[in-house]
This record gives C-alpha cells, structure tokens and sequence, in this order.
C-alpha cells in the first residue's frame, strides 16, 4: 500500500513537471515562431531568403528546460516577494530574458568550440553587437515574457487553476473574499 502512494506520488510530479514543460514549451514557440516571422519580413525587405521556422521549435525546448531550471533553482523568487505583483512580473520577465541570453551565449561557445572556432569567435552576437542592441534584444525578450509571467503570479495569486477557469468557462465569475466570507462588498 506505501509502495502505491510513493508510485502515485511520483506519477503525479512526472505528469506535473510534463504539464509545466509542455506549457512553457508551447509559450516560448509561439513566442519564438513570431520572432522568426518578423525576421523573415524583415530579411525579405532586402531579397534575402529566412526560413528560421524550425530552429524555434528547438529553442523553445531547450529555452523551456532552462526556464524550468533556473524556476527550480529559485532564481530571483525572493527579490520582490512583499512588492506589489507587477514588480515581481516585471522583475522575472527582466531576470529571464538576462538567462534566456546568457543561455543563448553558452549555446554558442559550446557549439563554436564543437565546430573548432575559439571562444571569441564561438560568442554570439545580438544585433551589431552593441550595448543598445544588447539592451533592445533584453527589452524585446522582456516584454515577450511578460504575459506568461504575468498569468503565472494572477493564476498563483488567485489560486491554482482559477485564471484559467475564469478564462476558459463560459460565464464565470470572478468571487471576491468578500463573496464568499459572506460579508458584503
């Protein structure tokens, strides 16, 4: 009987952790999958052919995994945890896309280092390579992560599972703890 509840228990952190993967995932491609559409307009404007599609699906992967490890390493939870909610979104949002870069940039020594270039000519470049196109990159991925980070604290504020109730059934109602105290409003 011990032996089913452990089984169980594990069961459910597999399903959980699968179900908190799959929804980063599917977040980050879609996220991911505009930023290639709008490179390839943009690229287009000059003649040249981009077809980035696929590479999206594998970043949001590995981009994934790597959000759900620096959550699980508590990566910046305490920072703003007494603050008002949108500091903490703000703050993760910031936070994250700081990870997602540096992520990108180990990527790309280690694939560099695999292709027998040197660190310097492994590293990636953002934009130009400048500090303001640095910064634009980390305000652009910023703002991209700051729905999801957003749902995250109204979901975990709310209760688990009542955002996405209050989002996806018809005719649901937001009850305030005064409703349901029984006070009046």
């Amino acid at each position: 009987m011990g032996g089913e509840r452990v089984r169980l228990g594990l069961k459910e952190r597999v399903l959980g952790g699968a179900r908190r993967l799959l929804g980063v995932f599917l977040y980050l491609w879609v996220v991911l999958t505009l930023f290639a559409v709008h490179e390839s307009v943009v690229l287009a404007k000059r003649q040249i052919d981009y077809r980035g599609y696929g590479l999206a699906f594998i970043n949001a992967w590995v981009l994934a995994k790597v959000m759900l490890l620096a959550e699980d390493l508590n990566i910046g939870a305490k920072w703003f945890g007494d603050r008002p909610l949108i500091y903490r979104v703000l703050s993760r949002a910031g936070l994250f896309a700081v990870v997602f870069m540096g992520a990108h940039t180990v990527e790309g020594v280690i694939v560099g280092l695999w292709n027998g270039k040197t660190i310097i000519e492994s590293l990636p470049r953002f934009g130009s390579g400048s500090a303001v196109d640095i910064l634009s990159v980390a305000v652009v991925l910023s703002v991209a992560l700051t729905p999801f980070f957003a749902f995250r604290a109204i979901d975990q504020a709310l209760g688990p599972g009542r955002l996405r109730s209050l989002l996806l059934t018809r005719g649901a109602a937001v009850q305030t703890d005064d409703a349901t105290s029984g006070r009046p409003s």
